[in-house]
């Protein structure tokens, strides 16, 4: 594996820029993470973004000649979280619903098991996982799924990254304060076009929250779903922005 690190300069705020970018996240660490492989197997990259609350941002990014795209989504996150302190508080947001499940659902019962699945067969990518469920242990992290290619500048970002790598390329990997950083990774706003059908059919948004892991639908159905059976899940409906954002923060999230 390959990767680079570029510190770069911090840079006077742009007010162009800073017109676009919203308030930083309160009190705990955004994480964005990607990977990408062509061939799978093939040659693969990863990508990750830190943003912390002091407005401080790094860039990884990583590559290997021959992988598969799930190790370059597990290795994203292994790579970002173990650089931060151990009592930092955390949010990891991934467009990987194989690294989401496997937290959040599977992790647990594979580490009881010795790492072999229902059907008693080894788990892929035992190795990682293995690292990742280490590195995590103890931390205060919340685990959000976002859609992916639907214009969230982080998972966008990151996506580039991993994809430069997993083309044998070494991109410039930004470290330096927000001002200087020309990417809006403040906003989860994606640009609209992957949601739109179902914005026209019924207002507002659901909202659930299983196991530390908050996701939005576009209707109770899907929610009532996700919720049903879950101990300790949450769910609420949020008719406006400003009533999602301050769900979140009655439930200790930063708001979007």
């Amino acid at each position: 594996m390959s990767a680079k690190t570029k510190k770069t300069p911090a840079k006077k705020p742009n007010p162009t820029k800073a017109a676009h970018q919203e308030k930083l996240p309160e009190g705990r660490t955004w994480v964005f993470t990607d990977g990408a492989c062509s061939g799978n197997p093939g040659p693969g990259g990863w990508g990750s973004i830190i943003l912390r609350p002091d407005g401080w941002v790094k860039e990884l990014g990583g590559g290997e000649k021959s992988t598969t795209n799930n190790r370059m989504e597990i290795l994203a996150v292994i790579s970002a979280v173990e650089t931060l302190n151990e009592n930092e508080k955390i949010q990891v947001f991934t467009d990987s619903q194989y690294v989401i499940r496997g937290i959040t659902e599977w992790l647990q019962n594979w580490m009881a098991k010795g790492w072999v699945n229902s059907q008693g067969e080894s788990i892929a990518n035992q190795d990682l996982w293995s690292e990742l469920a280490t590195v995590i242990e103890g931390r205060n992290i919340i685990w959000t799924y976002i859609r992916g290619h639907s214009g969230v500048p982080g998972n966008e970002r990151a996506d580039e990254i991993a994809v430069a790598f997993s083309k044998g390329q070494s991109p410039d990997l930004y470290e330096s304060s927000l001002d200087g950083y020309t990417v809006s990774i403040q906003s989860l706003e994606g640009n609209g076009k992957a949601s739109k059908k179902n914005k026209s059919k019924a207002p507002g948004v659901y909202l659930s929250l299983v196991n530390g892991v908050l996701q939005r639908h576009s209707s109770w159905k899907e929610c009532e779903q996700r919720v049903r059976g879950q101990s300790g899940a949450r769910f609420r409906k949020a008719l406006s922005k400003t009533e999602e954002d301050q769900i979140l923060r009655d439930w200790g999230l930063p708001s979007s």
